[in-house]
């Protein structure tokens, strides 16, 4: 493909962002914004200066020449100054993106992320209910959240306790199951370990590494067979001495270390009530056009932005 048909599909990528989206520069880490695109050139505006910068398509060419120079990818250190936002503009273009790990700017065959962190307020006007749990129970959380002060416990009276216990319990299980969901997803679209930011923040690609051993006769003959004597090896089994505890009239105690600890946890879930009340709210802001509902519109509009914050509560019986 000629650097025209690839200048053209960078113009319409750009072209069909948000007037209000936000690019970051991979170095310095500048924001800006496309506030117009041309034949011939791109205009930004470095949003903590409101600067206008003009950047032309010969000096874009330039750069995807060395990119393609490069082979393995150009590395970012080599940007003239002032040349950052090329780099980050180009990849709005679907074969081109920023490592940032290995500090270079590379060309690929596969969909790729984008220097993108914001792409402004959306309408609101279509907006569905989503058809995942941790969404009503949220939303009934927020609302037993705006009726009870939740920084003075000890006005509030037991029954409410509960229920927030309760619901904050039921949001943080819907959300670690929708966030694993997600990050199965994103780990298709996340390449190379380099931080993909997004309007609320940013993710990385790593990995976990995790061992077992194998079965005890292939461990000690491998350990046999380098020298090691096994003795060194064994030790005691807790579920042996569990069995062993079980023949004698041993106690816990004169084996284990003990820690008891009391903690609270969630034991039933009354779904009929949580669903008449979340239909009550429902009803409430499809019927009423006063300044109560603009209000609790404008709640439910912010929920996503709130959920980090009401999922962070942790129990003791939790806490891995």
């Amino acid at each position: 493909m000629s650097f025209s048909e690839n200048w053209h599909t960078l113009l319409e990528a750009a072209e069909e962002r948000s007037p209000e989206a936000t690019l970051i520069t991979p170095l310095s880490h500048t924001q800006f914004r496309i506030t117009d695109t041309q034949e011939y050139r791109v205009i930004i505006e470095i949003l903590d200066s409101d600067d206008s910068q003009p950047l032309q398509r010969d000096q874009f060419e330039t750069l995807y020449r060395r990119v393609q120079d490069a082979g393995g990818g150009f590395e970012l250190d080599r940007l003239p100054p002032d040349a950052e936002p090329y780099a980050a503009v180009l990849t709005l273009h679907p074969q081109f993106e920023i490592d940032e790990d290995a500090g270079i700017l590379v060309e690929t065959d596969a969909p790729t992320a984008t220097q993108v962190i914001g792409e402004g307020p959306t309408e609101t006007d279509d907006r569905t209910e989503p058809d995942v749990g941790v969404y009503a129970d949220a939303l009934l959380l927020i609302d037993e959240l705006e009726r009870h002060d939740p920084t003075s416990m000890d006005t509030l009276d037991t029954e409410t306790l509960i229920d927030l216990y309760t619901l904050l319990s039921d949001v943080q299980r819907g959300a670690n199951d929708l966030r694993k969901d997600i990050a199965d997803t994103l780990l298709d679209r996340v390449h190379h370990d380099q931080p993909v930011h997004a309007q609320y923040g940013s993710v990385q690609r790593t990995s976990r590494r995790s061992k077992s051993l194998k079965d005890d006769t292939e461990v000690l003959a491998a350990l046999e067979d380098a020298g090691i004597d096994q003795d060194r090896v064994l030790g005691v089994d807790p579920d042996k001495v569990d069995d062993a505890l079980d023949v004698t009239d041993l106690h816990e105690q004169d084996v284990y270390d003990i820690d008891e600890r009391a903690y609270v946890r969630k034991a039933d879930v009354n779904e009929d009530v949580k669903e008449t009340r979340l239909q009550g709210l429902k009803d409430r802001l499809a019927a009423t056009e006063s300044e109560e509902a603009d209000v609790l519109r404008s709640e439910i509009e912010d929920l996503e932005d709130r959920i980090d914050e009401l999922t962070s509560f942790r129990t003791g019986s939790e806490v891995q």
